[in-house]
């Protein structure tokens, strides 16, 4: 098994612009951090706030992952999966269609495991199985809303990883309470990681469609993250082409590291593990 670690830093500029509880980031990226390449795909970490691919959902954004990539490395690169806009972490890319289409092949077949890390509100106390069905949501501008939409399963595995109680106020409650998670989605459904730990009432942090203003704000304020606060950090499966199975990670963002800070000075609980996920 090849196992790889990122440890370098993304030159990231931030502007935050606060209109009805609704966060806005700009970034600058002068380039993407390359985890893993060979002559048939790429492992790419895709920072917060940066389209995969150009949409029509946002129509004035300049950057794009996969142009970027392109003109880094001088090839034609080919989506396999995406990310939001605001989740950051790895993304893989082939470098010729009939890679691509056997990574695609790959995803379908529930045959790469992905690990995100989760700063979530409230306290997550036990390992869970999450098996709630979800109905896509479709977006006007890019789907037929006409089509047959029914409810399709959807199942993430969720452990804790740590608990932190901030001593600063929030809504009706004397302290702020938060749990660093470890999600693993079995399915792949859009928006599940983030509709799936809002259905536990446990939305992410800077979640603006399914989490808690009054959350965000607190996290915003007395945490420094002004962000949605996920991160795909690790990628297993075989590799499409040799069958070496690859084990590819990832630190979390500049823009997460100040969770290791309050971990060590407010945390509640640690696990074992996080020790060992070399995510700081």
């Amino acid at each position: 098994m090849l196992e790889l670690l990122i440890l370098g830093r993304m030159r990231i500029y931030i502007m935050l612009f606060y209109r009805h509880c609704t966060l806005s980031i700009l970034f600058d990226v002068t380039q993407i951090s390359i985890v893993f390449q060979d002559e048939h795909l790429i492992v790419a970490h895709k920072p917060p706030g940066l389209l995969v691919h150009r949409s029509p959902i946002d129509k004035r954004e300049t950057q794009f992952l996969m142009q970027m990539v392109r003109d880094q490395i001088g090839q034609y690169v080919y989506p396999v999966h995406r990310l939001d806009k605001p989740t950051s972490g790895l993304l893989i890319l082939a470098l010729n269609s009939h890679v691509a289409r056997l990574m695609s092949q790959a995803l379908e077949a529930h045959k790469v495991d992905k690990t995100y890390i989760a700063l979530v509100r409230g306290y997550v106390n036990e390992p869970q199985i999450i098996d709630y069905p979800l109905v896509e949501q479709l977006d006007k501008m890019t789907d037929d809303l006409n089509k047959q939409n029914e409810a399709k399963s959807a199942i993430t595995h969720i452990e804790p990883l740590a608990r932190i109680e901030l001593p600063f106020a929030v809504a009706r409650y004397n302290t702020g309470r938060f749990s660093l998670m470890k999600l693993m989605p079995q399915t792949g459904r859009k928006h599940q990681l983030r509709r799936h730990m809002a259905h536990l009432r446990h939305p992410i942090v800077g979640d603006t469609t399914h989490g808690d203003g009054k959350q965000n704000r607190y996290a915003s304020i007395h945490m420094h993250i002004d962000r949605l606060a996920l991160c795909s950090t690790q990628l297993q499966f075989a590799h499409p082409v040799t069958g070496e199975m690859l084990n590819v990670k990832t630190t979390l963002d500049t823009s997460m590291q100040k969770v290791s800070e309050l971990i060590a000075s407010y945390s509640t609980f640690v696990s074992d593990e996080l020790n060992t996920l070399a995510l700081f």
